[in-house]
């Protein structure tokens, strides 16, 4: 077979990834705003922004309808997309191999960029799965879906084990420990926990912002190992893999048994394993990282209610999807969806901008409630710019310079 495939042309892309793709980067920015505004739900803090009783409800809202659901969708649509694109190289006779593993190294590339301006970054951590999945992709869909299901789960044996034998927590400890050392050698005191890194953050400048950000790569990658991140994200991987090369969405009315399936157990198991999750982060986090039996029930509540109800957000969408209205309506998120890397950055500019102390200084002074709204505000924004750019080019800047790499040559990027 020939060793490269050629760029998806525009009307190859599937409209409805795009619209699933803008409405995870929604629910990603409104979840990552808790961590670039550092609001801690146990403040005292006072000021025109902060509203306690209502930004605790909404806090509350967030566990329970936003918390890990976006994160996990974007996952799914991962796995998706690289079975289509090995779909579509198997339909040419092509092997598409060499250009998706091409792929996954710039994407490694661009997510270290993106890591040196924000250590909360996922499109290193993708990239890294990513040569996992590749290997995984050759199992069958049957083993493919249960392997997934089993690794979503995998995290309540995972915490059990750590609870019994703490040494099992090694790789966090580790890379706690790497993050501190730098912290010392960058500042001279360690910024290991929330309150230090947020009172650092108010006063650093760019500079420092760049060096705590350095160090806080290593705090990133230990908290991910400590949640258990990989095997959850893996698990989505490979249950968006089945998802892709099974043409489930093609022949959507030939399942949507399954898809009102997978609304019911979101409704009637994911609701409300999220509320006790809900309720569990605001009153037991430090269990959870005490490795206590209160944190053992808020990892049970996590798996069993953060990708049903995930999940159950994808088949409403895809239900409506079908539907002359709701494709119309939702149609608005593709432009975002379509540059999301893009977007995905440019959050993060934004965030930088506006909270840091470096930028306009607000972190620490807005909730819930405010920041919610600016999030909302922002992605409006986003759904205005990313239509006016696509109006007169192809791709994203940032898609763009990612294919141009990926395919070792200019791409074409300007509308004629």
């Amino acid at each position: 077979m020939q060793e490269t495939i050629s760029p998806v042309k525009a009307h190859e892309r599937e409209i409805f990834m795009d619209v699933l793709r803008g409405f995870a980067i929604l629910g990603i920015f409104i979840a990552n705003l808790k961590s670039f505004t550092w609001y801690e739900e146990s403040s005292q803090a006072v000021g025109p922004w902060l509203v306690p009783e209502l930004d605790e409800k909404f806090a509350f809202l967030h566990h329970l309808f936003i918390e890990g659901k976006f994160y996990s969708i974007f996952s799914l649509l991962f796995g998706w997309g690289i079975a289509l694109q090995f779909k579509r190289a198997e339909d040419k006779g092509v092997n598409a191999l060499p250009t998706i593993r091409r792929r996954l190294i710039f994407m490694l590339l661009l997510g270290a960029c993106h890591l040196l301006i924000w250590p909360g970054d996922i499109v290193f951590f993708y990239a890294l799965l990513g040569f996992v999945l590749l290997p995984l992709r050759k199992l069958s869909d049957k083993t493919m879906l249960i392997t997934g299901i089993l690794l979503v789960l995998s995290p309540i044996l995972i915490y059990t084990l750590k609870s019994h034998w703490q040494w099992l927590n090694a790789p966090s400890d580790l890379l706690y420990g790497i993050g501190s050392k730098l912290d010392e050698m960058f500042f001279g005191a360690q910024l290991a926990s929330d309150e230090s890194i947020a009172n650092f953050l108010k006063d650093a400048n760019w500079w420092e912002v760049l060096k705590g950000d350095v160090s806080g790569f290593f705090y990133r990658y230990g908290y991910l190992f400590f949640v258990s991140r990989i095997s959850k994200v893996l698990g989505m991987f490979l249950i968006g893999y089945v998802l892709g090369r099974s043409d489930f969405y093609q022949n959507i009315s030939q399942h949507k048994t399954i898809l009102y399936g997978i609304i019911f157990f979101g409704i009637v198991i994911g609701l409300p394993a999220n509320y006790f999750l809900a309720d569990l982060m605001k009153n037991h986090m430090s269990d959870y990282w005490g490795l206590k039996i209160e944190g053992l029930y808020l990892t049970i509540s996590y798996a069993l209610g953060v990708v049903p109800l995930g999940m159950t957000y994808v088949a409403l969408f895809m239900l409506a999807f079908q539907t002359q209205l709701g494709k119309k309506i939702m149609s608005v998120l593709a432009p975002v969806g379509k540059m999301a890397f893009s977007n995905y950055i440019l959050q993060t500019l934004i965030g930088n901008f506006v909270f840091l102390g470096a930028g306009l200084g607000y972190l620490g002074k807005i909730g819930p409630v405010y920041y919610t709204i600016f999030g909302v505000i922002v992605f409006i924004m986003q759904i205005i710019l990313s239509k006016i750019w696509l109006k007169y080019f192809y791709f994203g800047p940032l898609e763009w310079i990612w294919r141009s790499l990926t395919y070792k040559k200019l791409q074409p990027m300007k509308r004629v």
